[in-house]
């Protein structure tokens, strides 16, 4: 194969937020879009990309997905991490969309075909408090949802992870100013979940797949006893109760509850994942495709995976663009244990600077037929909205000292 890739240029834009984007060309003319946006922490994603990959594409054959990313990867000093592996995510995205476009093939095809027809996906529903939570249920299923993220306030504190008083949506980044400081209390926290989510159950009965996210604020011990708490409540799964570095951390939740337990979303290689998949520790790892590497990557997480019943379920929030949505799509259509897909939706600018092939339907997503990836990139609308600083909170305990994010 003569053709080669000739650029590589780093795309930063601020459609309602930050969006890192890479954009290859080859030397026929083919453009491939691939994601790089690591929220709170953009720029460092764009100056590895910028500064120190995209030099290392100009001239290599386009068509070798899997050598470029064993180049990116184990040709270098420094491997893993989540600024290390987003930007090689991104490269590897684009590389799969160019290989679709110049096959004239949807990427899916290109895995091995679907699966399933449809890719069963998830939404958030926020409420301060237990009626405007379940309202916001409601208007969640009159959108079509089967599969409801469920979070709320807690009594006693004036902000909480999910959730915003007064707000219909949850945005966590605050722009142009340092960090929000939340105040934390687990021990109410643990009082009230269980009631707010038996609530939300009674409500809307047994069929609705209802999640909740714990989002590492736990012990070990005090995460077996939510999740032991909420049996009754039947979730499709408890998210990030512990942080997972400490993974045999997981072992003491599992043996003390049935509760189907995820975690995943900050992981970035398999090697953070081996040990709660062999070990059988989770139900649904949460790799996003953006921040493990891309497709090639995560298509071997899932792979491993699926030896040990543990079904794929990536992270899917407004920060990773229409890019890793649109190839996780493809990924999921194509992987036989991939359980369900993180879809909180964009603006509708974001859609413009983003337009796509990948659709919603009846609780369902679909990547749709385009050949790649599927998604594109409108550059001159893009330019018009530039990079804004922006922050994602902390967490204190009561007592001022500092608690997992």
């Amino acid at each position: 194969m003569t053709d080669k890739i000739i650029s590589a240029d780093v795309l930063v834009c601020s459609p309602t937020r930050n969006f890192v984007t890479l954009k290859i060309t080859t030397a026929d003319g083919v453009v491939g879009y691939g994601d790089a946006t690591l929220n709170g922490r953009e720029l460092s994603v764009a100056s590895y990309l910028r500064d120190h990959v995209a030099p290392l594409l100009i001239g290599r054959d386009p068509a070798r997905i899997e050598d470029t990313w064993q180049y990116l990867y184990r040709g270098v000093y420094w491997r893993r991490g989540p600024v290390t592996m987003a930007a090689i995510g991104a490269v590897d995205v684009a590389l799969w969309d160019i290989k679709g476009k110049t096959l004239g093939q949807p990427v899916y095809q290109l895995l091995g075909g679907a699966v399933r027809d449809r890719v069963l996906s998830y939404t958030h529903a926020t409420g301060w408090d237990a009626p405007a939570l379940l309202d916001s249920v409601d208007a969640k299923r009159e959108k079509g949802f089967q599969a409801i993220r469920v979070q709320s306030g807690v009594p006693g504190l004036d902000s909480v992870y999910g959730v915003h008083q007064g707000a219909a949506g949850y945005e966590p980044a605050s722009r142009g100013a340092l960090p929000v400081e939340e105040v934390w209390d687990t021990d109410a926290y643990l009082n009230h979940a269980p009631r707010i989510l038996e609530a939300v159950r009674e409500h809307v009965g047994p069929e609705l797949k209802l999640l909740h996210d714990a989002h590492h604020r736990l012990t070990p011990q005090q995460a077996a006893r939510l999740g032991k708490s909420v049996e009754h409540v039947d979730l499709f799964w408890l998210e990030d109760v512990t942080p997972a570095e400490n993974q045999d951390a997981l072992r003491l939740v599992r043996n003390h509850t049935t509760t189907p337990l995820a975690i995943g979303e900050v992981f970035n290689t398999i090697w953070d994942c081996q040990h709660l998949i062999t070990e059988q520790l989770i139900d649904f790892i949460r790799v996003a495709i953006v921040h493990a590497g891309g497709i090639s990557h995560v298509r071997k997480i899932f792979a491993l995976a699926e030896v040990y019943q543990v079904r794929g379920g990536p992270h899917g929030p407004s920060d990773v663009s229409p890019i890793s949505l649109g190839a996780s799509l493809h990924l999921g259509l194509a992987t036989p244990n991939f359980g369900i897909q993180e879809y909180m939706g964009y603006d509708p600018l974001v859609s413009e600077v983003f337009p796509h092939a990948w659709s919603f339907s009846d609780g369902h997503l679909t990547p749709g037929d385009v050949p790649g990836i599927g998604v594109n990139m409108n550059e001159e609308l893009a330019e018009k909205y530039p990079y804004e600083q922006a922050y994602l909170p902390v967490a204190r305990r009561r007592d001022g000292s500092m608690t997992d994010w």
